[in-house]
């Protein structure tokens, strides 16, 4: 009985003595799963991979599992690249908010930058087939009012292929300048030493252009040969008086050069002058009309020269649809 007493103590004692190593290992284990569960409370629960904000962009991909090295975790989807990380209601970082504003303003700024290298690209375009016109093209000034843009072309046809020849009015002076545009800049070259030619009842001086002859809109030029027709009896002027009436400009015109079959006054808010292109019964009357340059219409002097485009007649709206 002693013996079993004396087991029965000591079976006692060592329960008594194991009870405290117990109640310690539970209380550690329950401290390390709140320190988890605090941690864990701290990630965000919408990134669906993690890794340390250190790892390289172009590593390998994670497995979708944490990293116990990390002191600091961020999603691996946009949230790795933001810049600007909004702070939550609790002042801390959170690392993907608002990530579908982030991918706009990241989309937006490629579309901005490729457009604005497209733009570049298309300006440096322009501006080399700009330079390169230029070379191919010449100024010819002092020409007769009675030389006309067929008369010229023809001349300097014998330097080269002529792609396009623009006469205009001088306000200044009773001459006119022409501005002529070769297939090449050896056609230019060429055109230089007519200098001096006898062009009508004066002697045309002929010097690299400066500039380069503005294009016409190819929808705008004749289609047939009655249009080319219309186009010989048809001035292009320039600056007329905003207060000038399309009644008084065909009186100017008929009043000294003859009938006028057909005109077409132009002009907006945007530009102080406006423009006319004017149409006469015959081909002598366009002539004279030449000769009008720099004469007074309302209070400014116009500038007159030989039309591309012809007067077409307005097309109503009910039949053009």
């Amino acid at each position: 009985m002693a013996a079993v007493a004396a087991n029965g103590i000591s079976s006692e004692n060592q329960f008594i003595h194991c009870q405290p190593t117990a109640c310690n290992q539970e209380t550690e284990y329950r401290s390390d799963v709140r320190k988890l569960v605090d941690l864990l409370s701290k990630l965000n629960p919408l990134a669906k991979e993690f890794f340390p904000s250190s790892y390289p962009a172009t590593g390998t991909k994670l497995d979708g599992r944490l990293s116990a090295d990390a002191p600091v975790f961020v999603g691996s989807t946009d949230c790795y690249n933001r810049i600007n990380v909004p702070e939550n209601g609790n002042g801390n970082k959170d690392s993907c908010s608002d990530v579908s504003s982030n991918n706009q303003l990241l989309n937006r700024r490629r579309t901005n930058g490729y457009n604005q290298g497209r733009k570049r690209m298309n300006d440096r375009l322009k501006r080399a087939e700009r330079e390169e016109s230029i070379r191919r093209t010449v100024y010819v000034s002092d020409i007769d009012h009675h030389i006309t843009e067929e008369h010229l072309a023809e001349l300097f046809s014998s330097c080269g292929q002529v792609v396009d020849c623009r006469v205009c009015g001088d306000p200044h002076s009773t001459l006119r300048f022409a501005f002529i545009e070769f297939d090449d800049d050896e056609g230019a070259r060429a055109a230089l030493s007519l200098g001096g030619a006898m062009l009508g009842s004066y002697l045309v001086r002929v010097l690299p252009s400066k500039t380069a002859i503005f294009p016409v809109n190819p929808k705008f030029l004749p289609r047939s040969t009655d249009e080319r027709e219309m186009v010989v009896r048809t001035v292009y002027c320039t600056n007329i008086d905003r207060k000038v009436s399309q009644s008084e400009v065909k009186h100017f015109f008929e009043q000294i050069c003859g009938e006028v079959s057909r005109l077409r006054l132009l002009g907006d808010s945007l530009h102080s002058t406006r423009i006319a292109f004017v149409e006469f019964a015959q081909a002598e009357n366009a002539i004279l009309a030449l000769n009008c340059s720099g004469m007074v219409l309302g209070s400014l002097p116009v500038r007159i020269s030989p039309s591309k485009t012809p007067v077409r007649p307005r097309i109503p709206k009910a039949a053009s649809q």
